[in-house]
């Protein structure tokens, strides 16, 4: 039985309850997208884009069919367009719940997390399980031209769609920026990202982009929602022809939460996974 210090004896973290040992598919939490899109103008059943959010695991462990434990990493793809998205608290809890469950095999520990998280998000859920040091893991960087060394003033951390403006110049670019954060709707604690913007259309000013990006500093919403924001923004400022808005969460709580957002035609680069992943 574990310890708790006297010093915890009334707090609420780490209580047994919080993080259960055997499996557990009625943790999953989803939460409705279609509350969340309304402010943008997005209505149920036309989305403006085609788009997934990615999800890494690197907490991911489960006993053989003798009580060993195994270690993994895991990928999830979910389409943007399920009926719902899932709480990311809930799913380490979820994920949590596998820990002192046996399995017979890999396959089945597969099966399980795709059938469990398909019903939750009312959508197809694909799994990919990964040993801890395969090379698909490597950390790479993002292509394009980075905005980050922009010398520029801020005094706005809220987004704005007010700073984006276009030239006349048709220009196709990737442009990224490291200093994306915004705030966990659940929790309050910072989300930090990196974002890249890729497009064909008249040439956004890059200072103004950045000041956009940056005003999402005090914002509090799902990343996924971050993502939809930015896209919409950009589709009404800018009016490209084509655009992807991809954004890459830091890694909390032992997942990573990896949204991206396209026009018709285009897909995230590849490799997708940043250093602070």
């Amino acid at each position: 039985m574990a310890h708790r210090p006297d010093t915890l004896a009334h707090a609420p973290l780490g209580r047994d309850s919080a993080y259960p040992e055997l499996y557990d598919a009625g943790l999953l939490y989803p939460i409705p997208r279609a509350a969340n899109r309304v402010p943008l103008g997005i209505e149920e059943g036309a989305l403006p884009f085609a788009g997934e959010d990615e999800w890494h695991a690197f907490e991911v462990s489960w006993l053989n069919s003798r009580g060993k434990p195994i270690v993994a990493v895991a990928r999830f793809r979910l389409s943007a367009a399920s009926p719902n998205l899932i709480e990311s608290k809930s799913w380490k809890l979820y994920l949590n719940s596998f820990n002192q469950t046996r399995f017979y095999s890999r396959q089945e520990v597969m099966e399980t997390l795709a059938n469990d998280l398909s019903v939750a998000a009312g959508a197809e859920v694909s799994v990919e399980l990964f040993d801890v040091d395969a090379s698909e893991l490597s950390p790479q960087q993002l292509p394009g031209e980075c905005l980050d060394d922009l010398d520029i003033a801020v005094s706005d951390y809220t987004p704005s769609s007010n700073h984006l403006s276009v030239g006349e110049e048709i220009v196709e670019e990737t442009l990224y920026s490291h200093l994306l954060k915004s705030n966990c709707p659940v929790t309050g604690q910072p989300d930090w990202g990196s974002v890249l913007v890729r497009y064909k259309g008249p040439k956004i000013d890059r200072e103004g982009l950045l000041r956009y990006l940056i005003g999402f500093r005090q914002h509090q919403d799902f990343h996924e929602h971050c993502v939809e924001h930015i896209f919409t923004d950009l589709m009404a400022q800018a009016k490209p022809t084509q655009l992807l808005v991809l954004a890459r969460y830091v890694r909390r709580g032992g997942l990573d939460i990896s949204p991206w957002r396209a026009t018709p035609g285009l897909t995230p680069p590849t490799p997708l996974r940043l250093a602070r992943q």
